[in-house]
């Protein structure tokens, strides 16, 4: 059993840690400070290839893969989780659009979004929640040559920075009841709400949809009506999932690099606190919970590369990898003491990331309920 990464993925694995620390790591400071995502840094990304990883390259993509993909946003998370979330964000569309989109649709604008011109999301949570599909509120009546749209979505990451999002809207009722859509901006009856101030992740774009008789043609239909399902659960389950899965492990690697550098350098009792017993625990574990966090998110990602089936694994990674995060960040700040509230730390960021991505991509108790299914069936 190879546990080395192709040569391809090595490259696009240094590629993006490159990038992340000369290009985007002078960036965090006004992120943090502003809470933007600087829109310059959308054509820098398309620039070095990390934008198109997924798409087939007769759309402008490189179509590396999903374990190139994996190993980028790690590596782009562990300097900005905000960028990181908004990279795996755009690569959701991309995919939906090339598992479910008419040729039309992919011509039109899988090379726009290679090319950076603007970056892809996916508005599937409302207001009365996100877990519940069926249950949403927003709706697509039909109408003459097309559709007219009513309804409200919520907490859409790269909300302001895409020019034509997917959506997700109740045709109907039931399993059966939920189509998607590519919405243009622009579209009469479409406007964009606040941008939302979170608690971490601070630099990703944030925001609401809103829907007051919007029409679209029957074009704007994304596969066939009655699949909107089929295209949130795997859109979800199989990119959105080991997406977070990846932004958590670049924020766990994070969190690992600032622990063993603090604890080298801080002293106590005139030595350093790695020297202490009970800070060795904290970093033993810190470094477990790290090395396997690894192997679940790249074997997920290994087993989408061929085809097999990996819902069940990518949900294991993403409920395990968020999980973990948020406990090594929480120990790498407590290893800090009362530095580690400080902002002038980046330990801190660390643990206001990993709580943020708890919940994006489907709660931990929904991912408990995806792998106990599938245990049990």
């Amino acid at each position: 059993m190879d546990f080395d990464f192709p040569n391809p993925v090595k490259i696009v694995q240094r590629t993006a840690r490159d990038f992340a620390r000369q290009v985007v790591a002078p960036l965090v400071p006004e992120m943090e400070r502003s809470g933007k995502f600087p829109k310059p840094l959308i054509k820098q990304l398309a620039e070095v290839g990390l934008l198109g990883l997924v798409t087939p390259r007769r759309y402008g993509g490189s179509e590396l893969g999903w374990l190139a993909r994996t190993a980028a946003v790690a590596e782009v998370s562990k300097v900005s989780a905000a960028v990181g979330i908004s990279l795996q964000v755009h690569h959701m569309q991309s995919a939906a659009v090339n598992d479910w989109g008419s040729k039309a649709q992919k011509e039109r604008l899988l090379p726009r979004m290679c090319r950076g011109e603007f970056l892809g999301t996916c508005a599937v949570t409302e207001p009365t929640g996100g877990s519940d599909l069926v249950g949403m509120a927003s709706t697509a009546a039909r109408a003459r040559g097309g559709y007219v749209l009513n309804g409200s979505k919520c907490y859409i990451t790269n909300a302001h920075l895409c020019a034509a999002p997917l959506i997700i809207a109740k045709t109907g009722e039931g399993s059966r009841g939920l189509s998607a859509f590519i919405i243009e901006k622009g579209a009469q009856g479409f406007s964009l709400g606040r941008e939302e101030h979170k608690m971490g992740l601070l630099g990703a774009d944030t925001g609401e949809f809103f829907f007051k008789n919007c029409r679209v043609p029957e074009s704007a239909l994304v596969a066939d009506e009655g699949e909107g399902m089929k295209v949130a659960l795997k859109t979800i389950g199989e990119v959105g999932r080991p997406g977070m899965a990846a932004v958590s492990l670049g924020i766990l690697e994070a969190a690992f690099d600032e622990a063993v550098k603090f604890s080298k350098s801080r002293t106590l009792y005139g030595k350093p606190i790695a020297a202490l017993q009970a800070i060795q625990w904290n970093v033993a574990d810190i470094l477990t919970d790290l090395e396997t966090a690894r192997l679940v998110c790249y074997r997920a990602s290994w087993l989408k590369d061929r085809g097999r089936d990996c819902a069940t694994h990518m949900t294991m990674a993403k409920l395990y990898t968020t999980e973990a995060a948020l406990r090594a960040s929480r120990k790498a700040l407590e290893i800090h003491g009362g530095c580690g509230t400080m902002l002038d730390y980046p330990v801190q960021r660390c643990f206001r990331d990993a709580m943020v991505c708890i919940s994006a991509g489907g709660t931990t108790e929904v991912g408990k309920i995806v792998v106990s299914r599938a245990a049990l069936n």
